[in-house]
């Protein structure tokens, strides 16, 4: 099958006008810091969209969850419960503090952390304090269950909510779930800034910190007085502007993703995949990114080492390296699932806990992001479906 032209990318960034006319408000004001209407004004619609108190704009979603899990008091040896299946940069600002991250594998009906492994984590565990989960790829986690056990143990939830900005969870945004949460605005996310992210809570005084915190903790004094350290994590004014002029288009940008994920989950009807799940009566995803597994029966011999990977064709079967392979071949962009933080060499010494046997092992084994490009054609994902189909002939 001919290539496409230009290349089909699993996330790019969608701009529309009104980004550029507040990055060129800032340089015509001068306003080219840390400081300016354009933060001021992210940080409002944002805490506005998602019921919150305060909003704090910072460099990126990674900072956040820093400042988060600093305030939260993780310290040296401070053990916390994370999302086993998740990109690396949820579980690494607890190791920035000096903090020990366990994992807890997910669960199959929305892939994000398993209430009963928290459960028996606690009861392994039970010193532990804080938790930070993750609502992965857009779809929001078992809130409700997680929260429940969390009290119950007297832990604080800092939310991951860098991939699910606009998704709901029972009329309730995700970003309000935590008693703090973070957002992020990479260039590969729903909203983007190029880069950024905020801090989200309904308490002052922390909101009061992490303003400090990421302006290198300058103490109110005519000199620069420091009296504990700080970092370099405020949004700028001109990453803010292209934030600011992409919120307005969040409910479209949902649209627009749902629609992908509507027509691969009708287009891959009838082949041996499973599109990634949500619980619809709990809310709704934000669909980021579109997602499937390979069923296991439909599954052909795959090999995985540290970097490298083979698989062994077989009729009828398939395998995500097949299929990313196929994927390529035309020039759209795909990728493997997130690796669990558990079978990461960085953390293969760190706690693992498990009820189901290993879930999120099992979908990295059998499962893809597909290009989910809010701007692909439907000719372009009618092509992609067709090469997908053919692996498994």
């Amino acid at each position: 099958m001919k290539p496409f032209e230009s290349k089909v990318y699993l996330s790019s960034p969608t701009m529309h006008t009104e980004e550029r006319q507040y990055v060129r408000e800032a340089f015509d004001t001068n306003w080219m810091s840390t400081v300016g209407e354009n933060i001021n004004e992210a940080e409002r619609l944002v805490a506005e969209r998602l019921n919150r108190k305060y909003a704090v704009a910072l460099s990126s979603g990674t900072a956040a969850l820093h400042l988060a899990v600093r305030l939260a008091g993780v310290t040296q040896g401070t053990k916390v419960f994370c999302s086993d299946l998740t990109f690396v940069a949820t579980v690494n600002p607890v190791v920035y503090q000096g903090g020990i991250p366990i994992m807890i594998d997910a669960e199959p009906s929305t892939w994000n952390m398993d209430p009963a492994a928290l459960e028996k984590a606690f009861e392994l565990y039970p010193e532990v304090k804080h938790v930070v989960l993750v609502n992965l790829f857009g779809t929001p986690c078992k809130y409700d269950e997680i929260r429940a056990i969390c009290d119950k143990h007297g832990a604080v939830i800092i939310e991951d909510a860098a991939e699910s900005f606009g998704a709901v969870y029972k009329g309730v945004g995700t970003g309000k779930l935590g008693d703090v949460s973070a957002i992020s605005f990479n260039g590969n996310k729903i909203i983007t800034g190029t880069s950024g992210g905020m801090l989200l809570t309904d308490d002052e005084a922390t909101a009061k910190e992490v303003r400090k915190l990421s302006t290198q903790s300058r103490e109110n004094a005519p000199w620069y007085q420091h009296t504990e350290m700080g970092y370099n994590y405020r949004m700028s004014n001109i990453v803010a502007g292209v934030v600011r002029g992409q919120l307005p288009h969040l409910d479209e940008h949902i649209a627009q993703k749902k629609a992908v994920y509507e027509r691969y989950k009708k287009g891959l009807a009838g082949i041996p995949v499973t599109m990634n799940p949500f619980e619809e009566e709990n809310g709704t995803p934000n669909y980021w990114l579109s997602c499937i597994t390979v069923n296991k029966e439909a599954m052909c011999e795959q090999y995985r080492g540290d970097t490298d990977v083979t698989y062994v064709k077989e009729k009828g079967k398939s395998c995500p390296t097949e299929i990313l392979d196929a994927m390529l071949s035309i020039n759209a962009e795909g990728r493997p699932l997130w690796k669990p933080m558990h079978m990461q060499p960085i953390f293969a010494e760190n706690g693992y806990v498990s009820v189901s046997g290993d879930t999120g092992a099992d979908l990295f084994e059998r499962g893809l992001c597909l290009p989910s490009d809010n701007k692909m054609t439907e000719e372009q994902q009618n092509r992609i479906i067709e090469v997908i189909r053919s692996c498994f002939e």
